[in-house]
């Protein structure tokens, strides 16, 4: 939804994969100093961004619109970003749950976002085949959700921001102790800054609604897709945490709560 006043943008959801805004950083994207993407600091301390999403920006009323157009068209590339103006595109700083409707997307594109989050909700979209969230640089990490995305098998992720990454070795954020407070069918209005997100509905891995026995999450680094990411696992015990997956090569190979964890060397050049 435009602003009164606001030249309307043209919306080419069927082109390349260019950035939306070309040539210039502008107001679609804010700064992060979360840590340096240029050079190695393996000490520096590090925290989830604590935004959170205003549900009343014109901007997010907008990628309701196009998410639910993507979903009755059947679309198989979905480009919301080239719908929204470069100051709604700043407003985005996570997607609906409504992209698990998006279950015929096998392209999803959300180059130059000023995301600090993905929802859980992609793994329900099934089709999903390519990933280019490319220059997200706020956005640092991923739902292990991701991972039941069976086809994924291209992604271009800026991975100099990403938490843990092999060029610069930044920390993750320490996670709470094991079993977490958070209880109940629904547990919304969580601190972002402390669980990396304002909500934790279900389990990564099996996939139950949050209950009594707490929330156990926990770091891991897999390879998705092209790129190597840091997926949050929200789990249901100890158990569900220590049959992950093995990390990826060159990185922790074991489940880890963030913080001062000894990593694997940056790689050279």
């Amino acid at each position: 939804m435009t602003d009164e006043g606001e030249p309307g943008l043209p919306v080419n959801r069927w082109g390349d994969t260019s950035d939306p805004a070309p040539g210039r950083r502008g107001p679609r994207q804010d700064g992060c100093s979360c840590f340096d993407q240029s050079r190695p600091r393996p000490r520096a301390r590090v925290r989830f961004h604590g935004e959170r999403q205003d549900t009343s920006a014109p901007g997010w009323r907008r990628l309701l619109e196009l998410v639910d157009e993507a979903a009755a068209d059947g679309r198989e590339e979905f480009r919301p970003l080239v719908g929204l103006s470069p100051e709604q595109r700043r407003q985005i700083v996570t997607l609906p749950a409504g992209i698990a409707r998006l279950t015929a997307v096998r392209h999803l594109v959300l180059h130059g976002s000023n995301l600090v989050r993905v929802p859980p909700e992609i793994g329900a979209m099934t089709s999903l085949e390519e990933f280019t969230p490319y220059t997200s640089y706020r956005l640092h990490w991923f739902p292990y959700e991701i991972t039941r995305c069976r086809r994924l098998t291209r992604s271009t992720v800026s991975t100099r921001a990403l938490f843990g990454n092999r060029k610069l070795r930044p920390p993750f954020p320490r996670l709470r102790p094991s079993p977490g407070s958070v209880t109940g069918p629904d547990p919304g209005g969580l601190d972002p800054r402390r669980w990396g997100a304002t909500a934790v509905r279900g389990r990564s891995v099996c996939d139950r609604p949050v209950g009594r026995g707490g929330l156990h999450q926990a770091w891991l680094s897999l390879r998705v897709a092209t790129d190597v990411l840091p997926p949050l696992v929200n789990a249901c015990s100890a158990a569900c945490v220590a049959a992950l997956p093995e990390g990826a090569l060159h990185h922790l190979p074991a489940p880890h709560a963030g913080g001062r964890v000894e990593q694997p060397a940056p790689a050279r050049g």
